[in-house]
């Protein structure tokens, strides 16, 4: 009995099914750190599982196993601001190939980072912005947010002549723009310099960028929702249902703290379009405003349009108090 263990499988020894606990033993007695011990636990059963399902059988295919094992990568990968550039670019490169398997088309992913002496920020003119919501649908279509739950990170409150009260303004209005007696005023992330969203996160899976960008790891959130709590400005969403954009639709030039497609349970919100931002574009919001009520810039340069309006027009932001310092502000001509 004691040499039992040495005895010839009745398929030759070509699978696990009779060394499945030995294979258990040595993962446990390798050193390893716990990404790379819960990937090989990971492995090991799922690998025990299938000779078990399949009588030692041979698995189907190289492309089924390439993909199980990209599939595995993604899953027990680590925290994105944690990664080194070579795992970040692993990372992309698995991501990009997953999906062209998956759907058989392909999509860029960048993981390009913040510039230097760049700092992102936002000036809305209340004076100028009609109500057409043409900021919202760009946004929509350019982050690829669900349209059966019409996820919109963007919101257009109109608000009555002489107050500005949100709690009375009406964001879901379905009439004819600018309606007689009415202002409006767009509100949205502020990425804030001080982020309280970023202070909740039990898992660090929300952060601020060197450029002033606050970002998600979408496959770090465990969609606890304190941020969307957090946040005194409703600036973050939450994603009840697996996203739905049909692929014809699929903006395909992404980035991996941006507009990549997400999963059903995390967090999401506007990134000052990452992946247009950091390529010298302006976000889809300001592109798509008809009325140029939207500037967007880099507050480190004294030469940028952003930096004219904070200097020459009467600017505010809203709950200044909180010491929140969000990076967007409102003015009027």
């Amino acid at each position: 009995m004691e040499n039992s263990k040495n005895q010839a499988h009745s398929c030759g020894g070509q699978c696990s099914c009779g060394s499945k606990k030995d294979g258990v033993n040595q993962v446990f007695e390798k050193k390893s750190d716990r990404r790379g011990m819960l990937k090989q636990l990971g492995l090991g059963f799922f690998t025990a599982a299938a000779a078990v399902n399949s009588s030692c059988s041979v698995t189907s295919g190289e492309d089924s196993k390439a993909k199980a094992d990209m599939n595995w990568e993604e899953y027990f990968k680590g925290n994105y601001k944690l990664m080194s550039k070579e795992e970040r670019l692993e990372t992309i490169g698995r991501l990009e190939r997953l999906y062209e398997v998956n759907n058989g088309t392909k999509i860029n992913v960048s993981s390009k980072d913040a510039h230097q002496d760049v700092l992102y920020g936002y000036a809305f003119n209340i004076s100028k912005c009609q109500g057409y919501m043409d900021c919202i649908n760009a946004c929509v279509q350019e982050n690829n947010q669900d349209r059966s739950s019409e996820m919109q990170y963007i919101r257009i409150h109109e608000h009555q002549n002489g107050q500005m009260n949100f709690e009375n303004a009406d964001d879901n209005f379905f009439h004819e723009v600018p309606a007689s007696g009415h202002f409006y005023m767009g509100t949205q992330c502020y990425h804030c310099e001080n982020p309280p969203c970023v202070e909740v996160c039990p898992v660090e899976a929300t952060w601020k960028e060197k450029d002033g960008i606050v970002v998600i790891d979408y496959d770090w959130c465990i969609g606890c929702r304190y941020c969307m709590a957090a946040c005194p400005y409703d600036g973050r969403r939450f994603n009840w249902n697996e996203p739905q954009v049909p692929e014809q639709e699929v903006n395909k030039d992404q980035h991996y703290l941006g507009n990549r497609l997400r999963k059903k349970g995390v967090m999401e919100k506007c990134t000052f379009c990452v992946q247009r931002s950091r390529s010298g574009k302006n976000p889809a919001c300001v592109e798509a405003c008809p009325t140029g009520a939207r500037i967007f810039g880099n507050l480190l340069d004294p030469e940028s349009e952003i930096r004219w309006v904070l200097e020459n027009k009467k600017v505010f932001r809203l709950k200044e108090d909180l010491g929140t310092e969000p990076k967007f502000w409102y003015f009027m001509d």
